[in-house]
């Protein structure tokens, strides 16, 4: 049985998502913007894990699976029409925290959880990596550790806070929303 591609997300979604807070005075340092911008990443996150789901539970076979991920990365990675600098940028570290969360679910898809360390293990492989600039060894540990999450595996936010800001914080913080999805895969009200 094939799933109607706007199931999971839709380009309208996200859209709704860009124009409030287009709308909206946006103030990092205020909580309801804070969360505005971590509803959003919330929102998708919660998108990926429904995949993953339906994935496990056999309702998507991998090719289904992947293509409905990629699906939404690509809604969600487009660029954003948003005139003020301030804000795109907000929306582009939400972006970029998400990265992690759909190559994580890819390689969960494809190759199930990562089991040659733990979570914390790969987190901190990832910050060495970024740490003498190779990037994709990054990257590729934060996934490792994002299909440990996926699998169930308990991911400590706070070992983020050792290391520099960075990309790796970024993906730890989309990890971090990955984890609340999967564990309470409740749609975000777009309504606040």
């Amino acid at each position: 049985m094939s799933t109607p591609p706007t199931e999971f997300y839709s380009a309208d979604r996200w859209q709704n998502w860009i124009d409030r807070i287009d709308d909206e005075e946006i103030d990092p340092e205020d909580e309801s913007s804070a969360r505005l911008l971590l509803n959003l990443q919330d929102d998708t996150a919660i998108a990926v894990a429904k995949i993953v789901s339906a994935y496990d539970d056999g309702e998507l076979d991998e090719e289904s699976a992947l293509e409905e991920i990629a699906e939404v990365r690509d809604i969600v990675l487009a660029e954003v029409d948003i005139d003020d600098e301030e804000k795109a940028m907000l929306v582009d570290g939400v972006q970029t925290s998400l990265v992690c969360v759909f190559v994580a679910a890819e390689e969960f898809i494809v190759g199930g959880p990562a089991d040659e360390a733990s979570v914390e293990e790969y987190v901190r492989a990832a910050a060495d990596a970024e740490a003498e600039e190779d990037l994709d060894s990054a990257l590729g540990y934060s996934a490792q550790a994002g299909t440990l999450v996926i699998d169930g595996d308990e991911l400590d936010i706070s070992v983020a806070e050792e290391f520099e800001y960075g990309l790796v914080t970024e993906w730890v913080n989309g990890l971090d929303s990955l984890q609340s999805a999967m564990s309470d895969p409740e749609l975000v009200e777009e309504e606040g």
